[in-house]
Order: C-alpha cells, then structure tokens, then sequence
C-alpha cells in the first residue's frame, strides 16, 4: 500500500479516537513536506479544526503525538509549523516501498482489461506528393507517445492513419511528372520514391510560377492568373478525370502512390511508428459524401443555387461551411466525415484524439459539431490534440518551394551527429564490434531527436536546434540514456563480483536523505504517468525523467554504491539503483526511446 494511503486511513483513525468524528479522505489532505522543513510528507490542518475546536499548532500537535504512538513503524517523528503538520516517515516503510517498486516491472501503469475503454488515436495524415518532413517528425512522436501514454493509463488503443491520397496537390505531382520525368522511377533515380514524386511537387510549383509572372506581365490580374494558368487548369481537368475513374489517371495515382508508401514505410520504421489500421481519403471521401447526402435530406445541411451543399453552423457562434463543391467534388471536411463512418463500422470507438496541429483548431471545432448532428456519440467529445508548429532557426519551413527538413535527411544527420559525439565514449568500452557502435549510435541520436521534441509542452511552438538536442548534459535525450548506461554498469559489476541482493530487503537500516528523495521521486512516477494522460501531455513523462535522472546522479556522486562497505546499505544502494533503471527505461519508452546496456 501506498505511504500516503497508509497514513490518511491512520489520521481518519486518529480523529475518530481524538474527537469522535468520522472524516472523509478529501478532508485529510496530505501534500511534499517544502523543502526547507523537516520530513516528507505534510498534513494540513486547517480543514480539521471545526471538529478539533483547537487552535492549528495543538490539533497538529494531537494528530502527531497520535501517530508516533500509534504507527512508530510508519512515522518515526513530527513537527509542527502553524497549521501544518510535517511528518518524517520511517526508513522501514522507504525500504518496503522501494522493494514494492522493484518487484513490480509495469509499476506506474494501469493493466488494460476487457472492460478498458477503447481510445483511437490518428496521428502522421501525410500528403502522397511529398516526403514526411520535421513537422511530420512531431506529429508522428507525439502520437505514438500519446498512444503509449494512453495505453499505460488502462486504456485499449488503436492506433490509426489517414493517408491524403487524392486532390488537387496530388494531381499537381502526377502531372509534373507525365510532363517533365521522362519515365523516371526509384530505380533508375536511385531516390525513395516519396522524394521522387516531392520533387515533380516542388518542380510543378516552380513552372506554375512561371507562367503566373507571365500571364501578370501580359496585364492579367495576379488572382485571376492563379486560376487560368494552363498548369493549374489542367491539374484541375486530371482532378476531375481521377473522380470519374479514367483508367489511365488512376493506374498513374496508383503506380506513383506505391512509390510513395514504400519511402513512408521506411521513414516509419526509422522513427520507431507504426500504425493498427490504415485509411485512405481515396475511400473515405465517398463515404463522407454519402453521408452529406444523407443529411441533407433530413435537413441538417442545405444546398445553394450553384449546387454546393454547405452547414450553416451560425446557431453555434461560427459561420456557415462548406462541404461539397458545386462541381460534386468533396473537402477535407467531407472526406473527415467518411473517415469518422468507417472507424466507428471498424471498431467502438469510446474516445477519439485526433493529432494535428493547432493550424486546424477551427476544422475540428466544426467536425466535432457536425459529427455530433449526424448522430456520432462521440463526436460532441472528440479530443483535437493541437499541437505547436516546429520552427528553424532561419524560420518557417515551406512545402511546395523544397524548403522543409526531410525526415530521412534528419535521422541520418541526428545518427552521425551520434556517433561523432560518443566516439570517446564508446570507444572506451571494451570488445565493442562496429556493429554494436553503430547501433548505440542509433539509439543515442535518434532518444536525442525525440527527447527534445517530446519534451516541450505539445501546446507550444517549438524551435529545433540538431546540435542542442544531441549534448550529453543537460536536458537531453543521451542525457538521460548514459545515466541509465552507467547504472546497468554498476549493476553488471555487483553480479561479476558475486553481489546477490535478496529478495527482502533489510529494514532495520536507517536511510539517509538522499536515497529518501529518490525513492520518494520514485513514486511519483505513476502520478506522472496519470497527469500525462489527463492533460494528453506526454512532456510529463519527459521531464519526470530528466528530474529522476539528476536526483540519482546527485546520490551517486554523494554515495558510494559498489564500494559501500555496510553490506545491508550495499544492497539497498544496488536495489534503489535498479528501480531507478526500471522506471527510466519503462518512462523513456512511453516516449518511443530506447535506453541502451552501455554506452
């Protein structure tokens, strides 16, 4: 049993044989004694004194003389501070907790049952005329770190991801390279096919720019000349033919879109994602018509003149919005709709989060409304898990103009950033084969790439510094992993050297207050992990880790563990040692980030 819980049942206890009065939990509030004061845990007074009718210093002052007498093996000693009550728990009871920690491989978590509500988590929704770049690289940790996190808090996950498979922007990829590619492919290129097509993207921006400067120089209205560039004309012309199943725009989408999958499946397993089930928009997008359709006819959406179909949302304080063009063809919303159908067909969804970034706040605030009219119970509560934009130093990172950090460029560049920094390091360690010190390599660079991603607040822009995320002090991802490599070090020492902890831990050795500290953070893991889920924030799990990581180093730097010559403190050192590890590795990997033996 928990500490805190032990001692709030003793003080309901204690009031009820000091003034006959029966309390409820909430009333015994319990809160981490400050700093500056004597103890661990602090009771406050104030809510008791209506049945004590004492002043705060003699209610606390009953409250802890009643402890002491009555549990000397849970508080071994008080003191009072005005209405406060600090109390300094027992090293027995430290000792039983760590060993409860220890025992314990999935402490902090909730086990998930059958009973577990289910909760879907979209994440990634990448476009197929463009490789997966550093935006992407956010949007994919952060839902799978969501995921993991959700998960840990005894809820069943299906990870899902809608692929922008059709529309105008990928006309745009499809047409450049019927115009320009000359039958170029990924193997004659010897390019992943997601950068091939990214390229006729880029290319077929750089021509419609073109003939836009020309049609202006001839005295065009730059809006008008947007829409009555040639290029552009017949992007929209293929968009048209793609809906009406021309046979030969489809095999193209289909021959290019595999190309494309491919370079994503590789970009995935890099990052360490994957998904449970995949949509496309190329099949969701009819069913979001039909289900538009459908309302229509019982009057939830209305038709215009033109033959647009639209959802005027006034009522609910925003604006009307479209949902078919006049031409028939569908938008993002419709084709969200026809998505929200076939997930909810596939699986009871109790809770849906969507994770986009907060340049969509206003789509989900309308699709949660509309989803709702259309008699999705889940809709009214759809969670949009809005995430900042990732910035470079020289700014923002555009698309169409070639200008954005590839995904697959920043992986290799985070690796060999890696194993430059660890080369002192991991050339220390001993028999290391090439093999091995690639591999820490990996993991080492790509726990950078994701620590200092993961660990800013999700609500916030970020600025990304590859240089910065890759030290090895400070608030960083191999930070947080040597500490980790060293203490698997001391560990496989104390075995080498015929060190056994066992299985129960002494009791009877008085702990100083560095090892209390630890333990005490220890504990807070499933609080942790508990807040990250509540606030779907996993920068909680995060900064936990980087405040348990200097918590140890500070009490390895202070205290001997190996070389302690007290045997019953040797082991306790060691025990503590590998709680620490435990609940690293169990923390790092919610995040996706593996921690490495050596380092």
């Amino acid at each position: 049993m928990e500490i805190a819980v032990k001692i709030i049942n003793e003080v309901k206890k204690g009031l009820e044989e000091l003034y006959g009065q029966q309390v409820s939990d909430n009333l015994v509030q319990l809160q981490e004694t400050r700093p500056e004061f004597e103890g661990q845990l602090t009771l406050v007074v104030f809510p008791l004194l209506k049945m004590s009718h004492k002043k705060p210093e003699d209610t606390a002052q009953d409250v802890g003389q009643y402890l002491v007498s009555k549990v000397p093996d849970v508080i071994s000693k008080f003191n009072v501070i005005k209405g406060f009550l600090n109390l300094t728990i027992s090293s027995a009871q430290w000792i039983e907790l760590l060993q409860s920690i220890q025992q314990d491989d999935s402490f902090g978590f909730i086990p998930v049952t059958d009973k577990s509500p289910l909760v879907m988590i979209e994440y990634s929704s990448p476009n197929t005329n463009k490789p997966l770049h550093l935006g992407h690289v956010r949007n994919n940790l952060l839902g799978w770190a969501l995921a993991n996190v959700m998960q840990a808090n005894g809820n069943k996950v299906v990870k899902t991801n809608i692929v922008n498979d059709r529309g105008i922007h990928i006309c745009k990829s499809m047409l450049a390279w019927l115009k320009y590619g000359n039958g170029e492919t990924p193997e004659s290129s010897g390019k992943k096919g997601d950068h091939l097509i990214g390229d006729y993207y880029v290319a077929f921006d750089k021509h419609y720019r073109e003939q836009v400067k020309e049609l202006v120089a001839q005295g065009m209205d730059e809006d008008v000349a947007k829409n009555e560039a040639p290029l552009m004309k017949e992007a929209h012309a293929m968009l048209v033919k793609w809906e009406q199943n021309d046979p030969e725009v489809r095999a193209l989408w289909h021959k290019m879109n595999e190309w494309v999958y491919e370079g994503f499946d590789e970009t995935y397993k890099a990052l360490g994602v994957s998904f449970d089930k995949i949509y496309y928009e190329s099949n969701t997008y009819l069913e979001g018509k039909e289900k538009v359709e459908e309302g229509l006819k019982k009057g939830l959406f209305y038709r215009r003149e033109d033959g647009s179909v639209w959802a005027d949302l006034t009522k609910e304080g925003l604006d009307e919005k479209l949902l078919l063009r006049s031409d028939g063809t569908s938008v993002y919303m419709t084709q969200d709709i026809g998505t929200a159908k076939l997930r909810f067909q596939d699986y009871p969804i109790d809770k849906m989060i969507y994770v986009v970034g907060n340049e969509q706040n206003y789509h989900f605030q309308v699709l949660s409304i509309l989803l709702d009219k259309l008699g999705f119970k889940w809709g009214k509560d759809l969670v949009h898990f809005s995430y900042g934009m990732v910035e470079l130093p020289n700014g923002k990172m555009k698309s169409r103009e070639g200008t954005v950090v590839d995904a697959d460029d920043l992986i290799a560049t985070m690796i060999s950033n890696a194993r430059q920094m660890s080369k002192d390091k991991v050339n220390k360690l001993e028999n290391i084969t090439e093999t091995e010190a690639q591999e820490i390599a990996r993991i080492v660079g790509m726990g950078a790439l994701k620590y200092f991603i993961l660990k800013v607040d999700a609500r916030k822009n970020m600025l990304f510094n590859p240089e910065e995320s890759i030290d090895f002090n400070g608030n960083t991802g191999p930070f947080i992993q040597y500490t980790y490599a060293r203490i698997r070090s001391i560990l496989r020492k104390a075995t080498e050297s015929g060190i056994i902890v066992p299985e129960k831990l002494p009791t009877d050795t008085e702990l100083n207050d560095k090892e209390i500290a630890l333990i005490q953070h220890l504990q807070g893991f499933a609080a942790a992990v508990s807040q990250a889920g509540v606030d779907y924030n996993p920068s909680c799990i995060a900064n936990y880790c980087y405040e348990l990581v200097k918590e140890y180093n500070q009490f390895y730097h202070d205290f001997s563990v190996l070389r302690e010559e007290d045997e019953k403190k040797r082991f306790i050192r060691l025990s503590l040692s590998a709680a620490v590890s435990q609940v690293i590795k169990n923390g790092m990997g919610l995040l996706g980030i593996e921690v490495p033996e050596r380092m």
